[in-house]
């Protein structure tokens, strides 16, 4: 069994790859950084025993991300599960954040996102197996003003998981697709958005385990505790007016 996943040098996709690999998995551990793989790549051998396949990517470049599924399709033939965990924030004014930042965010968060799932989704299709798990967030079903952009990508990986899921019901298809919706958790996310939490953040590596878990029992929507819950549930039913004012506000805490 053979699991891909993006953003694997730190966070949630590193500790995912290592509840894959705690599994049996085979690991391919895509990212920028080269020396945060490898030490990722020796601990996951070193300690489960399987192997772990370094890739360095920037998914910034799309045709570096077309290049990914082309080469990991002419090695390995196929793969059992792509984690598309890859992705940034970036907190401020929509008129004061730096636009090449919110564009590479965008390409991160978006671009090289559908790429992957469109085209390993094509190969899982025609095998008729596999599972695609999608990083979303909270922000994805509710406006954010002060991180907009980043809260506008969330939407469109929820959307487009969504949207694909009921293509896969309706088809008969055994491919599955998981969409896990975290809140705050203590990731470097926070640093590169360059806000702080006022929120308790969640240990990722609990949340790893969490959400391989419900993925295997073949869950769609992975809500990491009840409270994300209950606030995605308030933003459904707020207008959106309401919920961007309770937004901005929280937002502007963070700063």
């Amino acid at each position: 069994m053979l699991a891909l996943i993006t953003g694997a040098s730190s966070g949630i996709g590193r500790d995912i790859s290592k509840v894959l690999a705690s599994k049996k998995y085979d690991v391919i551990l895509v990212a920028r950084s080269k020396e945060r793989l490898n030490d990722t790549k020796k601990e996951i051998e070193d300690k489960y025993k399987v192997s772990a396949y370094v890739y360095v990517c920037d998914l910034t470049d799309r045709s570096k991300v077309f290049n990914l599924h082309d080469d990991i399709i002419k090695r390995f033939k196929k793969i059992d599960i792509l984690v598309n965990d890859a992705g940034f924030g970036l907190f401020g004014e929509f008129t004061k954040t730096d636009i090449n930042k919110e564009l590479d965010m965008i390409d991160t968060n978006i671009t090289a996102l559908h790429i992957l799932t469109k085209l390993f989704l094509e190969d899982m299709v025609k095998e008729n197996s596999g599972h695609i798990l999608n990083i979303a967030s909270i922000a994805g079903f509710m406006p954010g003003p002060l991180m907009s952009t980043y809260y506008a990508t969330k939407s469109y990986v929820v959307r487009l998981s969504e949207s694909i899921r009921h293509e896969l019901i309706m088809k008969g298809s055994r491919v599955k697709i998981s969409l896990l919706c975290p809140g705050p958790v203590a990731t470097n996310f926070n640093k590169t958005a360059n806000v702080r939490f006022n929120l308790i953040e969640e240990d990722s590596m609990i949340l790893a385990k969490y959400t391989v878990d419900k993925m295997e029992h073949g869950v769609f929507y992975i809500y990491s505790n009840l409270f994300i819950f209950i606030s995605i549930v308030f933003a459904k039913l707020l207008p959106s007016e309401v919920m961007a004012s309770i937004t901005y506000f929280m937002q502007r805490k963070k700063k």
